[in-house]
């Protein structure tokens, strides 16, 4: 089974998805946590490029090829071959941020960032997708709270983030039965708790 973690920076949604593979390996389930970009030497080698603010001339179709690039590799390498082990795979971000971010946030045609996603993933998805959803005013609250240092992609104004997050709900009405979408702002433990009865419901039993 497939799942992934969607949702602005500072929604929560790392903390989440840790949560939850702690709750699968309690539950003696075979489990493999990834985070994008990244996943496989190549993957990270290309995180570095797109995160490092030293990279501020890089234009949005680089942007947006260097990401699916990253995808393309962890899909093929690491994601498809755990599956077919049976194992639960969940990702911290997959295709969606993609849409979301540079289809709906940098403003990039969504047909050609659909497509290119399509090829990225071999038509690969998630069986559920959890959206932490916080506003993007939250988002700076929680970083400034943080003290963290930001990085290239983080350096993006409020209007952007606010389009990627309309984006995030634009794509959870396109699928409602693979989105979940959650109030981020609820305690950490009342998250998870929706969490883990979702994905509860989708686990194989031992006659499957």
């Amino acid at each position: 089974m497939f799942l992934s973690f969607e949702g602005i920076d500072c929604c929560g949604k790392t903390t989440q998805a840790k949560l939850l593979v702690e709750k699968l390996k309690a539950e003696n389930r075979e489990v493999l946590f990834l985070r994008e970009p990244g996943g496989t030497e190549i993957s990270e080698q290309i995180r570095q490029i797109l995160l490092n603010k030293k990279n501020l001339k890089m234009t949005q179709i680089t942007e947006l090829l260097l990401f699916s690039a990253s995808r393309a590799q962890l899909v093929t390498e690491v994601i498809k071959p755990a599956l077919a082990k049976g194992t639960v795979v969940i990702t911290d971000r997959f295709v969606d941020s993609t849409s979301a971010y540079q289809g709906y946030g940098r403003g990039l045609h969504h047909g050609g960032v659909k497509g290119i996603n399509a090829i990225a993933t071999n038509g690969l998805m998630p069986k559920k997708t959890f959206l932490i959803d916080i506003t993007a005013h939250e988002m700076y609250a929680r970083r400034q709270a943080s003290h963290q240092e930001t990085d290239r992609m983080e350096m993006s104004n409020e209007d952007f983030y606010n389009r990627v997050r309309d984006g995030y709900h634009q794509l959870a009405k396109e699928e409602p039965s693979r989105f979940v979408v959650i109030d981020g702002k609820q305690p950490i433990d009342a998250i998870h708790t929706v969490i883990w009865k979702e994905v509860d419901g989708l686990l194989p039993t031992g006659d499957e």
